[in-house]
């Protein structure tokens, strides 16, 4: 399972500790040694969640992907923030992200995919549902992944197989999430 994990980058897991000793953040759970997996982050409330997430990624030597708005990719970030493992993602375009994420699970042995399920740091009404559809599309699990604003750590939880009743499993993701604090709470959905 090497290859979702880094070569050591002293630099990049002292950066990374380094950011999470500084704001007082601690990972709790782990990575489940399963060679491909989805990712969700929730709840995705503030542009500091990236850089928690960045920063465990860097400890823990990731070898995760993750989409962002094309916007952010911009010079003179936009090498460092792919090969951070960033996918730029065109919204206004009707891409099937969706199959590409999927066909990206099948190209390699080898597959992490962090994803944020509300795909945006704003309120919204319901979370996006293709962080399921790659997860059934290429028959992997999900790994719950809590930002705890109010304890100040990052919480793994263990990897969830979806059934195929998306209304059953969101009910169960969605229950990992609620005893979590986000950065801004009134933005959070809980899937009331």
């Amino acid at each position: 399972m090497d290859g979702n994990y880094l070569p050591a980058n002293p630099f990049a897991e002292w950066l990374g500790r380094s950011v999470l000793k500084l704001m007082g953040w601690r990972i709790e759970g782990q990575m489940p040694a399963l060679d491909k997996f989805v990712v969700i982050g929730a709840h995705h409330t503030s542009n500091w969640d990236f850089v928690i997430f960045i920063a465990v990624k860097f400890v823990l030597r990731l070898n995760a992907r993750w989409f962002g708005k094309h916007s952010i990719f911009i010079w003179p970030f936009s090498g460092l923030l792919k090969a951070w493992g960033g996918i730029p993602i065109l919204r206004h375009l009707r891409l099937n992200m969706v199959e590409q994420a999927v066909q990206g699970f099948r190209d390699h042995r080898e597959f992490i995919l962090v994803l944020s399920p509300e795909g945006t740091r704003k309120k919204v009404q319901r979370w996006r549902m293709g962080f399921y559809h790659i997860a059934c599309g290429a028959g992997v699990p999900i790994v719950p992944g809590a930002l705890d604003y109010g304890n100040r750590r990052v919480v793994i939880g263990a990897p969830f197989q979806p059934t195929g009743d998306t209304e059953a499993d969101i009910k169960v993701l969605l229950a990992f999430f609620r005893p979590y604090e986000p950065k801004k709470p009134e933005y959070a959905f809980h899937g009331d």
